[in-house]
């Protein structure tokens, strides 16, 4: 029953986007609605970062943005959270060639670098559940940074992040 429903996404989401729009225009050229549909979901940049003053490095931790709903992974303040959160990152088809600090994994960094979409992407698969199953979304991996103390956040880093 699991593969018809997952077939059945497919198709639909096939269906939805016979035009690819994130393969037939440039980062620039999307409009709002799909540089948001571009997002895969993942919780992966509500993940609090730690940067080294000195060399810049930067590392995820295991903790995200204390809007971030652990369950849904969706942000439950999204319309304000830049307002509310003010290290909440801007991030713009204009600002493309800073991406770098994005998860090599990320929708937007993907196609900044020139590469495709990922098979569980949901604009590809049909369903968020994918980004679950392929080990990407934060989904049952992170605590939210407002259960964590401040002494402790450098013993919070994480490697199963590639950037």
């Amino acid at each position: 029953m699991k593969a018809k429903a997952f077939i059945y996404n497919c198709r639909q989401a096939e269906r939805k986007f016979a035009i690819k729009f994130w393969e037939q225009k440039l980062l620039t050229e999307l409009d709002a609605e799909e540089w948001e549909q571009l997002c895969d979901g993942c919780g992966r940049c509500c993940m609090l970062k730690l940067e080294d003053e000195d060399t810049e490095d930067v590392a995820y931790t295991g903790m995200v943005c204390g809007l971030l709903d652990l369950e849904t992974i969706n942000c439950t303040q999204y319309p304000q959270r830049h307002e509310l959160v003010p290290d909440c990152v801007v991030f713009d088809a204009a600002g493309a060639e800073s991406f770098g600090w994005l998860p090599k994994s990320c929708a937007y960094r993907r196609l900044a670098e020139g590469r495709s979409l990922a098979w569980w992407h949901p604009l590809i698969s049909g369903t968020r559940q994918t980004v679950v199953d392929a080990g990407i979304s934060v989904h049952g991996r992170v605590v939210s940074e407002d259960n964590v103390h401040p002494d402790e956040h450098e013993s919070m880093v994480v490697t199963w992040v590639e950037y």
